[in-house]
C-alpha cells in the first residue's frame, strides 16, 4: 500500500505540475519584461474560465476550443493595458509601487465586472467530453482531468520555449528579461518588445484558465487572489524572471501539494507555502535562479 500511494502520488503531482507551471509562466514573463508583478494575474485566470465556460456551455464548444478563443482577447487586453500603464510608470520615482497600486486597481475592476457579467455562481464544466472515469498509468487510476491538463499544458509550454529560444521576438524578449538597459543599448525595441511580451503574458493566464474548470473545481469571480498567489509561489520556487524556473517551481509546487494531499490532506494547502518559506531562507534567489531579482 505504501509503495501505491507513492506512485500515485508522484505521477499525479507531475501532472499538476505542468497545469500550474503553464498557470504561472506568464506571471513570470511579465515580471522578467515589466520588473513588476502583475497582481491582476489571477483576474485574466479566472476570465479565461469564464470565456471557456461560456462557449461550452452556451455555444456547446468543446472546451479546448474555447481555450484558444480565450486567448486572442487576453492578448488585446493586455496589449491595452500595457500602453495604458507604461507611460506612467515610465515617469514614477516609484514605479514599483505605482504598479502595484494600478494592478490592484485592474484587479478589483476586472473581479467586479466578472461578479456583474456572470455573476458570484460557481460554475463548472464536465469532463465528460474527453471520456469518463480515471486513467491508468502505471496501474494508478489518475483522475481524468489532471491527465487532460498536462497534454494540453505541455505543448503549449513548449510552444512558449520555443518562442523564446528560436524566434527573434523571443530572443528580444529574453534579452529585455536578462537587462533592460542592455537590450536598449543594442537596439531593441523596448517599449514594442514589452507590449507584445505581456500581452502574450496574459494569453498564456487566460488559456490556463480554461484548464482551471477542471483542475479547481470550477470557477467565480473572487478566485483571482488565490490563483495569484499560488502562482506567485511557483516563480517563487522556481526562480524569478525565468521561464525555466517556472516549468521547475510548477513541478515542485505539485509534487509537494500532492504528496501532502496524499499523506496528510489536512496540511496540503499549507505545505507549498512552507516550502517557498524554506526556499527563500536556504536559497533567495529560487531553484534555479542565480541572482536575486527585485521588482
Amino acid at each position: 500500500m505504501p509503495r501505491i500511494m507513492f506512485l500515485y502520488a508522484l505521477i499525479a503531482g507531475i501532472l499538476l505540475g505542468f497545469f500550474y507551471a503553464l498557470m504561472s509562466l506568464g506571471l513570470n514573463l511579465g515580471f522578467g519584461v515589466l520588473q513588476v508583478v502583475n497582481i491582476a494575474h489571477g483576474d485574466i485566470v479566472v476570465l479565461g474560465a469564464y470565456i471557456a465556460y461560456e462557449l461550452s456551455s452556451k455555444a456547446h464548444l468543446n472546451p479546448l476550443l474555447g481555450m484558444l478563443l480565450a486567448v486572442p482577447p487576453a492578448v488585446i487586453l493586455g496589449l491595452l493595458i500595457y500602453y495604458a500603464i507604461a507611460p506612467a510608470l515610465g515617469k514614477s520615482a516609484d514605479p514599483e509601487m505605482l504598479s502595484l497600486i494600478l494592478f490592484f486597481g485592474i484587479s478589483q475592476v476586472i473581479e467586479a465586472l466578472e461578479t456583474v457579467v456572470f455573476g458570484n455562481n460557481q460554475k463548472t464544466i464536465s469532463a465528460s467530453s474527453f471520456g469518463s472515469g480515471p486513467v491508468h498509468i502505471l496501474g494508478q487510476a489518475i483522475p481524468r482531468e489532471y491527465v487532460l491538463a498536462a497534454l494540453v499544458s505541455i505543448p503549449v509550454i513548449a510552444l512558449v520555449f520555443y518562442y523564446l529560444y528560436r524566434s527573434r521576438l523571443g530572443l528580444a524578449t529574453r534579452a529585455l528579461m536578462s537587462s533592460r538597459d542592455d537590450a536598449m543599448a543594442v537596439g531593441i525595441n523596448v517599449g514594442r518588445t514589452s507590449a507584445i511580451s505581456f500581452g502574450i503574458a496574459l494569453g498564456l493566464a487566460a488559456s490556463a484558465g480554461a484548464l482551471s474548470n477542471f483542475i479547481l473545481g470550477g470557477t467565480n469571480p473572487t478566485q483571482g487572489v488565490d490563483i495569484t498567489t499560488t502562482a506567485f509561489a511557483v516563480i517563487i520556487i522556481g526562480a524569478l524572471g525565468s521561464p525555466a524556473g517556472t516549468l521547475v517551481g510548477g513541478l515542485v509546487y505539485g509534487l509537494t501539494f500532492q504528496f501532502a494531499q496524499t499523506y496528510a490532506p489536512s496540511w496540503a494547502n499549507l505545505v507549498p507555502y512552507l516550502l517557498l518559506l524554506i526556499v527563500m531562507l536556504v536559497k533567495p534567489t529560487g531553484l534555479v535562479g542565480k541572482r536575486v531579482r527585485y521588482a
